[in-house]
């Protein structure tokens, strides 16, 4: 391990997240050794490489995740949040975009709030509608619960729409998600007779992860950035997913 190596680890464990633009500023090397780089040190174990940035290695931590690619992820948030009609209640998974929908809809006090995560209750704490959060397994690097009782709340609640963050999507496989917990929780909405909204960046698509999201219930409505490609729109839209370009 080099000395531009030991740096690039100190910035991103102090940082969270650090953009690839910004560690090859910092560092005074091209976006393109950086990238070497952090290919090597994600290898290692020392950080996490996502859409343009590097992130801490914990599986999930969303505060650092809202911060990569985020003008895109504001603009989803802000046009899922346009979804959302007086006097609904909404499911809100989980996930960095999912927090910054959040975040739009803390301004609104004529719609209720069903969460897993936390961190997404705490984004709510101060203002807007009524909040309710689910019981279950805290889990902690993604500050959400999971587990049993956590399926058996979703089982008991009703709401009109839910949407739900993933981690990868391919032809071959559809949804997946990183943790199965989580896709446990993701199954269990999905069961609901609501309408379901995957939303998320286009840089998940195209991944393939573990654990199967909605193998047998598909989304209703996938709401992704205009980057998505052509092939991958084409496929959604052939299996009958209303496809919303932001």
């Amino acid at each position: 391990m080099n000395a531009r190596h030991q740096q690039i680890i100190q910035l991103v464990s102090e940082r969270g997240s650090v953009s690839v633009n910004e560690l090859a500023l910092t560092t005074g090397v091209s976006e393109v050794t950086v990238r070497q780089d952090l290919n090597v040190l994600e290898k290692g174990g020392f950080l996490r490489r996502v859409h343009g940035s590097a992130v801490t290695p914990e599986s999930d931590d969303v505060g650092a995740r809202m911060q990569t690619r985020f003008a895109v992820k504001k603009r989803l948030a802000e046009y899922a949040a346009s979804l959302v009609k007086t006097g609904e209640t909404v499911f809100i998974e989980g996930g960095s975009t999912n927090a910054l929908l959040a975040r739009e809809l803390s301004v609104r006090d004529d719609i209720t709030i069903i969460t897993v995560s936390h961190y997404i209750a705490g984004l709510l704490r101060e203002k807007g509608g009524d909040v309710i959060i689910l019981g279950g397994l805290f889990q902690r690097s993604s500050e959400s619960v999971v587990g049993p009782l956590t399926r058996l709340c979703i089982q008991h609640l009703n709401f009109h729409k839910a949407f739900i963050g993933i981690d990868g999507w391919d032809t071959a496989t559809g949804f997946t998600g990183r943790d199965m917990l989580r896709c446990d929780v993701v199954n269990a909405i999905m069961e609901k007779q609501t309408h379901t909204i995957a939303l998320t960046d286009s840089s998940k698509f195209g991944q393939i992860h573990p654990y199967s999201l909605a193998p047998s219930h598909p989304f209703k409505q996938v709401v992704t950035d205009a980057e998505i490609g052509e092939g991958y729109q084409k496929a959604l839209i052939s299996q009958g997913t209303i496809l919303s370009l932001v």
